[in-house]
């Protein structure tokens, strides 16, 4: 179990990854006591596209999507900002966006709050808490770069789901997990996924 409140807030977008989001939240389920999840509607198109899962948003299919039940996932209404992490009284341990869109990005990084997640973003930033921002998207234009390095410079962890190879992974799978193993580490999480490059 992660140290902290065992909290975590994820936000998923309609941006192309979906197979980040999934892994992770199956990693992540394991470590948090409580995932508070928003979604966008693109995100549940991507996911029916890109994995072939029909998710439905009344009635989250965990063990459809992650391989298990994790009742510690709790999907929030995108537009309800009557829930905790619309509020910088809640505590939790950080948010992570995974896959994140460029189009959310630029409306964090300029704080325009038009959903619940882009909401519990800004109050990542305004509290000082942990935010990481997971990008899929090539090539970056100047736009893109100017609004991730005003993020990283109000305080965000901008980490791109740029796969790692030197452990030779032999699946879609084992490549995703690259990525999903250097989110966990970023919170603070011990994670058993990917060694340590050189550790003993």
């Amino acid at each position: 179990m992660c140290m902290g409140t065992g909290k975590l807030v994820v936000g998923v977008t309609g941006a192309s990854g979906a197979i980040y989001a999934q892994r992770f939240l199956g990693r992540a389920a394991g470590h948090f006591s409580e995932i508070l999840l928003m979604m966008s509607e693109q995100a549940f198109q991507v996911a029916e596209t890109e994995l072939g899962i029909l998710l439905r948003r009344d009635e989250l299919d965990t063990e459809a999507w992650l391989g298990r039940p994790c009742p510690n996932v709790r999907l929030l209404n995108p537009k309800d900002f009557f829930t905790p992490p619309a509020s910088g009284s809640f505590r939790h341990d950080g948010m992570v966006i995974v896959p994140c869109s460029m189009g959310v990005a630029g409306r964090i990084a300029n704080g325009v709050s038009d959903d619940l997640l882009t909401r519990s973003a800004d109050v990542c930033l305004k509290e000082g808490r942990k935010l990481i921002l997971v990008p899929r998207e090539m090539p970056w234009n100047l736009i893109m770069l100017r609004n991730l390095t005003q993020l990283a410079e109000a305080g965000a962890t901008i980490l791109p789901a740029c796969p790692a190879w030197y452990n030779r992974p032999k699946t879609l799978e084992d490549l995703a997990d690259t990525v999903v193993a250097r989110i966990l580490q970023n919170l603070g999480v011990e994670q058993d996924i990917i060694p340590q490059w050189q550790a003993e």
